[in-house]
């Protein structure tokens, strides 16, 4: 709900945090000054002023010779508001435990299951740019993005806010896959610096080659340079794919298909197909960044969601470095911590 709330009135949280706790102390310990109770939550007795003539205007208070103390009403007020702060606390806690359980620094949780509902994977977006608004320094920097639906999402809820006061390059972080124009990373990146008012490079290279190939491309001056402004990336955001889905939509052979079944691949991010242990079962030959330069790139920001991806999400976590930041739902979330059970 308070993250519903934010993002529709900015600024709100903030505030609604602060009359909480200036509330919060006048109801367990009124009447009480002015003067102590700025003392005691570290606010100037201008600022809490101001606070208080709110709460008096609205008749959560009153003030008499003795202090401030709740009324009737703020007694109310400030028990539903106890239990709200409490679940936005419950939220908090739960993406703490969630990163501890991947070995990362930091998880995002939004509600829902993207599996099934759109909205959720919207929200998922919308986070998303929240923690590159957050992580995103002033000035220049360079984003390296994967393509696919979830990026195309987070590329299509993208705005001028997110450019103000920086300028930023997004470059794709691989090249084609030969699939729908819109979702590969050239598109994407394009996209994405359309929408916040920043600069786009494209990569010109299929992303899959065959290994004789490989060494050659990598000679192109032009791919050459791409491929080092992506190893000095400020930031690399990217999603995160189930390994038998992933590997169709490549057309890979029927034989590696089968080699991918029979050593149980569930994941697949940077062209390599992982199993359950975090152990690469299959990798592919491709231009683009590759997974070894993550842990030089100041900040990783992964995004997937949906009770399906739970187990390519755990398996893929255990490849990231650990300041690796996810963005998932509640759906995931409650599968790797607890099988599926949102009540544990």
């Amino acid at each position: 709900m308070l993250s519903v709330i934010e993002k529709v009135a900015p600024g709100t949280l903030h505030i609604l945090k602060k009359r909480f706790y200036i509330l919060s102390h006048i109801q367990k310990s009124g009447p009480i000054g002015r003067r102590t109770l700025a003392e005691r939550l570290g606010f100037t007795e201008r600022v809490l002023r101001k606070e208080v003539e709110v709460l008096r205007s609205q008749g959560l208070i009153k003030i008499s010779s003795q202090g401030m103390e709740c009324t009737p009403t703020g007694i109310t007020v400030f028990y539903q508001l106890e239990e709200l702060m409490g679940q936005h606390v419950q939220s908090q806690e739960k993406e703490a435990r969630l990163a501890n359980k991947l070995g990362i620094q930091h998880c995002t949780i939004v509600i829902g299951n993207s599996d099934k509902d759109i909205a959720s994977l919207v929200d998922m977006a919308r986070a998303t740019t929240e923690v590159l608004d957050f992580l995103l320094p002033e000035g220049k920097s360079t984003i390296a993005v994967m393509g696919g639906t979830t990026m195309l999402e987070v590329a299509e809820v993208m705005t001028q806010q997110i450019g103000m006061h920086r300028e930023l390059l997004f470059v794709p972080a691989r090249g084609g896959l030969g699939e729908s124009v819109d979702i590969q990373a050239n598109a994407i990146a394009e996209s994405m610096a359309r929408k916040t008012g920043g600069k786009s490079r494209a990569l010109y290279a299929p992303e899959h080659v065959r290994l004789e190939t490989y060494s050659l491309l990598l000679e192109e001056p032009e791919i050459k340079e791409t491929i080092e402004i992506l190893e000095n990336a400020t930031l690399v955001l990217y999603s995160i794919g189930s390994a038998l889905e992933m590997a169709q939509r490549r057309g890979l052979e029927e034989e590696t298909m089968k080699q991918l079944i029979e050593k149980s691949a569930v994941a697949e991010a940077f062209g390599e197909f992982i199993d359950p242990a975090g152990d690469i079962v299959f990798k592919l030959s491709r231009i683009g960044l590759q997974s070894s330069k993550l842990p030089s790139i100041p900040h990783v920001v992964a995004v997937a969601g949906g009770r399906k991806k739970a187990t390519a999400i755990k398996a893929h976590m255990k490849t990231v470095p650990p300041h690796t930041w996810l963005v998932t739902d509640e759906a995931a979330a409650n599968e790797i911590l607890n099988g599926g059970n949102p009540l544990k």
